[in-house]
């Protein structure tokens, strides 16, 4: 009996021992678990902190490279307006400055030439009036000087010379008729030569009208003349 104690006793020993040992593995083995778990959880957030960290500096280079590729456009098509539109539109503006400016300079010779031209003209109508102003002055002195030295017989020199001219403004209304009907007894003369010598009688009187209102007696005068000649 006591051998078979002593025996139960070692055996409840051992597998107190065992139970012991075990227990210290089992903690052992968990604690190494545990902290396997934790270094493997810590490195995983590490990773994937790692991992968020180069997607951020992924999304950053590609912003970056995003902006940079809007500034090149930006720039791209700023060169483009001022290509296709700014330059054209200053050289448009610069064509149109000028075409005004000569215009304007057009404008202004063109004027000036006209003013410069109406002033030679008003000169050259200046000098012509004063010329012929002149001259008919010098042709009137003359004629005074002659009236003065030769009298009667310049006076019937003016008449011959102005009686062509009474002539045609007597006889003027005439050519103004188109139809002339005349009566007549048929004792005197008619037709054209009625009007002849009705045109030649009062020709005849001016004369006598002139003596009248100047008291100068042109028949006289001519006789006179006449008489010198």
């Amino acid at each position: 009996m006591a051998a078979r104690y002593l025996n139960d006793t070692e055996i409840a020993k051992a597998q107190r021992d065992f139970e012991l040992k075990k227990a210290a593995y089992d903690m052992e083995v968990n604690t190494k678990k545990a902290e396997s778990d934790l270094a493997y959880n810590l490195q995983a957030a590490k990773t994937r902190q790692r991992i968020k960290e180069e997607q951020m500096q992924v999304k950053v280079i590609e912003r970056t490279q995003d902006i940079q590729v809007q500034e090149q456009e930006i720039l791209r098509k700023e060169r483009e307006l001022e290509a296709t539109v700014r330059r054209p539109a200053e050289a448009e503006k610069y064509r149109l400055e000028k075409l005004a400016e000569a215009n304007r300079n057009r404008v202004i010779m063109e004027a000036e030439a006209e003013a410069e031209a109406i002033r030679l003209k008003g000169e050259a109508e200046a000098f012509a009036i004063e010329a012929k102003a002149k001259a008919e002055a010098e042709q009137m002195a003359k004629k005074a000087d002659a009236f003065r030295e030769y009298k009667d017989a310049a006076m019937v020199d003016m008449f011959l010379e102005t009686l062509p001219k009474l002539a045609a403004e007597i006889s003027a209304p005439l050519s103004q008729c188109k139809k002339v009907t005349m009566v007549s007894s048929g004792k005197n003369e008619m037709g054209a030569s009625k009007l002849t010598g009705e045109v030649m009688d009062i020709i005849s009187k001016v004369p006598h009208v002139v003596s009248k209102l100047t008291g100068v007696d042109i028949t006289h005068s001519m006789k006179l003349a006449q008489a010198a000649m």
